[in-house]
């Protein structure tokens, strides 16, 4: 089979290079636009791009996908199947019409839960036990196209961003052969999604990133995980943006307002929120590296200590 492939990200550049290594016939790749990158803004190609420049894969990154070349090119291009894997963009109508077979998108959630752009950081946001990827039928519709298959993996206490996405993409992996027995045989049952039961997550911002101690604990550490990669977790200390690298919570319990320091030692910071207390471990100040507890204690005891 020919297929076409859609993605941004490091994410979908692993599923790309996994499908060329098994030998899968990969005859294009649609990708965003270089964008400038870093402190320096030099402006580099995406992860997918990457790999599609290392395997001598033709590339196509339309900044306007309904371009009148970008549409005639591809539509020359002759393929069977679309996989989309955030790709970043909606994609038009007449482009999901192409495949041979069909354009399936691979969702990091088990759908018709978390429509949208953040499903893995929902998950880990709502303190979830389970989730999964689905792969479903395209259709113009957000991630609401009927369901080919779905696989569900058990989200562990250790679980981060990062963690989490890198099994989940293994497991979709893992599902490729079923996936693709069922594409060329076309023996594909679909299941029309209960749209009922949808729900919906919207992309991440940095504003999203900002804690309070007048959350619960368990919620303050739900976002240190979901926000692990992009945008980070912060608080306001004294007037200073403080990025939290690792924490953890503590059963604590003190009749102290939330946002007080209830212990300072080498072990971490402890503040209490309004019903325990989480202990952060390692914090970075703005423009400074990542700083342990015992480097905490030494050089930040007055910051902390003397409001």
């Amino acid at each position: 089979m020919k297929i076409l492939f859609a993605g941004t990200p490091k994410t979908s550049s692993i599923i790309l290079k996994n499908l060329i290594d098994l030998g899968h016939n990969v005859i294009g790749v649609i990708t965003q636009p270089d964008k400038k990158r870093g402190r320096r803004a030099i402006k580099s190609p995406s992860p997918v791009s990457e790999i599609a420049e290392s395997n001598n894969i033709k590339q196509y990154k339309p900044i306007d996908l309904n371009d009148l070349d970008f549409k005639n090119s591809v539509s020359n291009d002759g393929f069977d199947v679309l996989i989309v894997v955030a790709y970043g963009k909606i994609l038009p109508k007449w482009l999901l019409d192409l495949p041979n077979i069909m354009p399936v998108n691979i969702h990091f959630s088990l759908l018709p839960k978390y429509r949208g752009a953040s499903p893995i950081q929902s998950s880990l946001l709502n303190g979830d036990t389970e989730t999964g990827i689905t792969f479903i039928k395209m259709v113009e519709g957000l991630d609401s196209g009927e369901i080919i298959h779905k696989d569900t993996i058990k989200i562990k206490d250790g679980h981060n961003k990062l963690s989490l996405e890198d099994d989940l993409v293994n497991l979709a992996i893992l599902n490729f052969d079923n996936l693709f027995s069922k594409l060329k045989d076309k023996n594909i049952t679909l299941i029309k999604q209960n749209d009922a039961l949808a729900t919906y997550c919207s992309k991440i911002n940095k504003e999203d990133s900002f804690i309070n101690f007048n959350m619960r604990s368990i919620e303050i550490f739900n976002i240190f995980k979901a926000f692990y990669e992009w945008p980070l977790t912060k608080f306001i200390h004294n007037d200073i943006e403080i990025i939290i690298r690792d924490m953890y919570v503590s059963e604590d319990i003190s009749n102290a307002k939330p946002g007080t320091i209830l212990n300072f030692s080498k072990e971490g910071v402890s503040f209490k929120t309004i019903d325990s207390a989480i202990v952060i471990t390692h914090l970075q100040f703005p423009g400074k590296r990542t700083i342990g507890p015992k480097d905490v204690y030494n050089s930040y005891k007055s910051f902390f200590l003397n409001n």
